[in-house]
């Protein structure tokens, strides 16, 4: 395959994976400060552009407006929702012959059809854009699934979804670690990683940060855990070429993701909490070499694109 078409597949999975999940963070972050009409709205918006790796004026203090604005409407910004939907439309723009039509269509039409979303969004609120961003990535991922030969290109597709995923869980939990004690933040975390209602189905309605860390960090059979899309990431780079030495593993791509995977998975329960800081900066490291690894191996003439650093308030 093609180093081009190789990596706009793998920059079409991260930045559709970018818009889902930003999306999904903003929805529940405004709805808690909707149920919580004495929240400290400058901190709360402080916290979720940290989140993000957002530059935070500090000459004044900041409303969801500015927060809607920085993080969904800017289409120049390929963090912010709208400016990475721009990117993925423009990536498969370059690689229509690779992917399928239907998928195609739904970024092109999903790209004309954000600024009729953000007009409505601003008579009716922030819910229509962001929902309609949710299910447009939603229907993305299932035209992907049903309409995609399970070749190279799928996996470089995948291969960037999985290591968006992971990026963007350890950011909510990198977040919430610092406030390990309000129940009402783990709540959110979950519904930020759509992961509320599994989370329920499995351990019940007691929101433990225990529980809740090792749902959304060691779950095996829910796919947005930091452990499936570590362990989806380890098998597509495997299968993009298979191993081939008898001792170790040379893929520098793959080796950090099998290290950290490896680390989490038997990770000891009784300290994982109080270890969570470190867990989570070895995941947006181990994201940023892979990244690297891959942009170096398999398209070498594009520098990577990272996300900016979350600052830190714990140890």
């Amino acid at each position: 395959m093609l180093s081009r078409i190789a990596e706009s597949l793998f920059w079409i999975g991260r930045y559709v994976e970018r818009a889902d999940d930003t999306a999904r963070i903003l929805d529940a972050f405004l709805g808690r400060l909707l149920e919580d009409p004495w929240a400290d709205e400058d901190a709360a918006c402080r916290t979720l552009m940290s989140i993000l790796g957002a530059p935070t004026p500090q000459d004044r203090r900041i409303t969801t407006g500015d927060v809607l604005e920085l993080l969904a409407f800017d289409a120049e910004d390929p963090s912010a929702i709208s400016g990475a939907i721009v990117a993925a439309r423009d990536n498969a723009r370059g690689v229509r012959e690779t992917i399928s039509s239907e998928m195609w269509e739904c970024l092109n039409v999903t790209w004309h059809t954000l600024a009729s979303r953000r007009v409505a969004a601003e008579r009716l609120g922030p819910t229509v854009f962001l929902s309609y961003v949710r299910e447009r990535a939603a229907v993305l991922a299932g035209l992907a699934e049903s309409t995609m030969s399970r070749d190279d290109g799928w996996r470089f597709l995948v291969l960037g979804r999985s290591l968006e995923r992971v990026d963007m869980t350890a950011r909510l939990l990198s977040i919430q670690a610092t406030t390990p004690d309000e129940v009402t933040g783990w709540r959110t975390v979950l519904r930020s990683c759509g992961a509320d209602e599994a989370f329920l189905r499995t351990h019940g309605g007691t929101f433990d940060p225990q529980r809740v860390t090792e749902f959304l960090l060691l779950d095996r059979l829910f796919p947005r855990s930091a452990l499936h899309a570590l362990g989806t990431a380890e098998q597509c780079l495997h299968e993009l070429a298979p191993t081939t030495e008898r001792a170790g593993v040379t893929d520098p791509a793959r080796r950090p993701i099998g290290q950290v995977r490896t680390r989490l998975e038997y990770a000891e329960m009784t300290t994982l909490l109080s270890e969570l800081p470190q867990h989570l900066r070895a995941l947006q490291q181990t994201c940023a070499t892979a990244s690297a690894a891959i942009t170096a191996r398999y398209f070498p003439q594009s520098a990577p694109v990272t996300w900016g650093t979350v600052a830190w308030g714990g140890s």
